[in-house]
């Protein structure tokens, strides 16, 4: 990497599409400023650099990943590029028309039709939890309304769940109902008074999917698969529930573990073991997504053109609360949905990453759709921090001159 993409790097790394950045003292809203509105100059995307973006997934397999499908589109060009193994057992090379688990960018999709149910006047982002879900949280708990859960700025807890990886492998085949995830989240008080503060947990999402079913009287599988992706031709996309499979072709991905782990097998210096099955109830409505990078690609191109969410309604996809970071005085990043990403030189972009063992994928696109950007690394250590590092060599070379 150049020394003017690794600048560029080291400064995105600030703000990622959904790099979740803990301070080790809290801050209080009280002591933090309100952040200005957030304004997105208008800046021209530059040509394709295609040399920047092959090298960004070059050389794979590597230590750091096994196998990387890159697709980038809009207005101003397209560039497509896989590299690596789809199977370390087998030596197959790696393919780009595979599917995925694309992890938190399942966000996009639960944001997209609580947004929807906005439209059809089913619910009003003013509205609370207490009121559409009665009995859900603690009699004690403060009004948190619909439209905190989608930013993040709710205050919900996080369950106390044992999230080393021992205990993640030893577990992997577990199947969580999202009612047992919300109630052993909300033993614990509220972290902030709702709309003080932003902190990116997966409590929202799961609260929002409960939401949807409660609105609809279906399952949250069932909109989301009728309103997005059938609507808009997503055939290789699907939410697997309690399947632990990938269904079709895909990419294996595989962990970093230490020498001697049990089930696991030699990676040059390394030892893996293989996560490509494993249950992904534990993240429901916040991370279950199976897709593909040609349908993530259809699929942000419809919903930043507002054919997913009518414009009326899309803009909470578009805006950063004016709130400081949970724990920080640091300016918001996420939207409804989404996060806003700063690029060296302005350029900003919109869209998602999401992390599972073995997976790491992102979705972002200029708001204008004049350069959109879809991958999927098979990173070795997808929960490590700093695991964006590839994904975001790939974000920057599609977007950064």
């Amino acid at each position: 990497m150049n020394k003017s993409l690794s600048s560029a790097l080291a400064l995105a790394c600030l703000a990622t599409f959904a790099a979740v950045v803990a301070a080790p003292a809290r801050a209080s809203a009280e002591d933090c400023p309100v952040p200005p509105p957030a304004t997105d100059p208008v800046i021209k995307v530059p040509p394709l650099n295609e040399a920047a973006l092959a090298k960004s997934i070059e050389k794979l397999p590597a230590p750091d990943a096994t196998a990387a499908v890159v697709r980038v589109g809009g207005t101003k060009g397209t560039w497509k590029g896989v590299t690596g193994v789809g199977d370390l057992r087998a030596k197959r090379p790696a393919r780009d028309d595979v599917r995925f688990r694309a992890g938190s960018v399942t966000k996009m999709f639960t944001a997209a039709v609580v947004l929807q149910l906005v439209a059809e006047g089913k619910v009003s982002l003013d509205g609370t939890v207490q009121e559409y879900l009665p009995g859900l949280l603690p009699a004690d708990y403060p009004p948190i309304t619909v439209g905190q859960l989608l930013n993040h700025t709710s205050g919900l807890p996080s369950p106390e769940i044992d999230g080393g990886f021992e205990e993640v492998y030893r577990t992997r085949f577990k199947t969580w109902t999202p009612k047992e995830y919300v109630a052993l989240a909300v033993e614990n008080p509220v972290e902030f008074t709702p709309g003080t503060k932003q902190h990116y947990v997966n409590i929202n999402t799961f609260v929002a999917g409960l939401l949807i079913e409660k609105l609809t009287g279906r399952s949250y599988e069932h909109e989301v698969t009728a309103r997005i992706l059938r609507s808009l031709g997503m055939r290789d996309s699907y939410l697997p529930g309690r399947s632990t499979h990938i269904r079709g072709k895909h990419n294996h991905g595989y962990q970093v573990v230490p020498d001697g782990f049990p089930g696991s097998t030699a990676y040059g210096d390394a030892s893996v073991v293989d996560m490509t099955t494993t249950s992904v109830t534990s993240t429901w409505a916040s991370g279950d997504l199976i897709s593909t990078a040609r349908d993530l690609e259809t699929f942000v191109n419809a919903l930043f053109s507002g054919e997913v969410v009518p414009y009326a309604q899309l803009e909470p996809m578009f805006t950063v609360p004016r709130v400081t970071a949970f724990g920080s005085c640091d300016p918001a990043v996420y939207t409804s949905g989404m996060s806003r990403m700063v690029l060296p030189g302005g350029q900003v972009a919109y869209g998602k990453t999401g992390a599972r063992y073995g997976f790491s994928a992102g979705v972002g696109a200029t708001r204008d759709l004049s350069r959109t950007v879809v991958y999927s690394i098979n990173s070795t250590d997808a929960k490590a921090s700093g695991r964006n590092q590839r994904g975001l060599g790939v974000a920057l070379a599609a977007l950064v001159p």
